[in-house]
Parts: C-alpha cells; structure tokens; sequence
C-alpha cells in the first residue's frame, strides 16, 4: 500500500521561514514526479512546487523565489523549504507523486496524496 506522509507543519510569525517534509513507502517514487499543493479555508488545493526524476522542478508563480522544492531519490523524500513567509501562505500542505514524470500543475495530473500537514503564519 503506497503512503504518503507529510511533516513539518507549524505556526509560525510572518517573514520565517520552515521545511516540509514528505516521505514516501510502498513504491519507489525514483521515476517520478513528486510535488506540493496547499489548501486554505474556503479556497480550491492549488499546485504549489513539482520536482521529476530528472530534477526539473516548476514553481507557481506566487511561490517562486520564496520556496524551494526539492528531493531525496535514494529516500523517496521530498521536502519544501519556505521562506518569507506570509499570511496568505497559512494552509495545509499536501504531498502529491505520480506514477509516472511531470504531467502538469492539476490535481488529476497526480495518483498519490498524502493526509497534509497545516502551516499557520501569524502577524
């Protein structure tokens, strides 16, 4: 059975900054793409940071610059480094992976999902 499992979120004040991690079992993820959504109240799960087996990585725009994304192969890990932190960031995290590369920035484009992990900024 493939799991995913998030940790990392916390509170944290405006302007910090925090790692996300997410690791995998079940499957290897080596070949494939693994990224992060987030959710806030009242809003849709939107695509935040994507890294492939080929360490491409895409960013939305809103989140570049300020968060990093990146991998673990060997650990079929992935982690979020976040910087600069606001208020409009407070959501739950999601870890997504795929069965196969980078399809995309929608929700359908991955197979796996984590239960998320909550990230609350404060002023």
């Amino acid at each position: 059975q493939v799991q995913l499992v998030e940790s990392g979120g916390e509170l944290v004040q405006a302007g910090g900054s925090l790692r996300l991690s997410c690791t995998a079992s079940g499957r290897t993820f080596r070949w494939s793409a693994m990224g992060w959504f987030r959710q806030a109240p009242g809003n849709n799960r939107e695509f935040v940071a994507a890294s492939n087996s080929f360490r491409s990585t895409y960013y939305a725009d809103s989140m570049k610059g300020r968060f990093t994304i990146s991998r673990d192969y060997a650990g079929n890990s992935v982690y979020l480094q976040m910087s600069s932190l606001k208020l409009e960031d407070t959501a739950v995290y999601y870890c997504a992976a795929t069965n196969g590369q980078y399809r995309g920035r929608l929700e359908s484009d991955y197979d796996y999902w984590g239960q998320g992990t909550q990230v609350t900024v404060s002023s």
